[in-house]
């Protein structure tokens, strides 16, 4: 899975946004603001991955438990189907 072509992420202020470009507006009208847990998620979107391999970089990344992370991840990826930003 990745992050869908046409979704682009830029910072502004030290926070991560992301808006839809080209076709992919036709999915997604708006913004989304990322704290720093979902920046760190989404630009591990960029490239083909799993939720697995994400979950090991958040632990690696941050001091979190196994579960937290799971439970963080598969929360910021739901939200990011619900508008049509992952690619299966």
């Amino acid at each position: 899975m990745k992050l869908r072509k046409g979704f682009v992420t830029y910072t502004s202020d030290g926070e991560q946004l992301m808006v839809a470009a080209g076709p992919a507006a036709k999915l997604f009208h708006g913004m989304v603001k990322s704290n720093e847990t979902a920046a760190f998620i989404v630009d591990k979107l960029k490239k083909e991955t799993t939720v697995e391999k994400i979950v090991d970089a958040l632990c690696g990344e941050y001091e979190v438990d196994r579960e937290t992370a799971s439970a963080d991840v598969n929360k910021i990826i739901d939200r990011l189907r619900s508008i049509g930003a992952i690619d299966e």
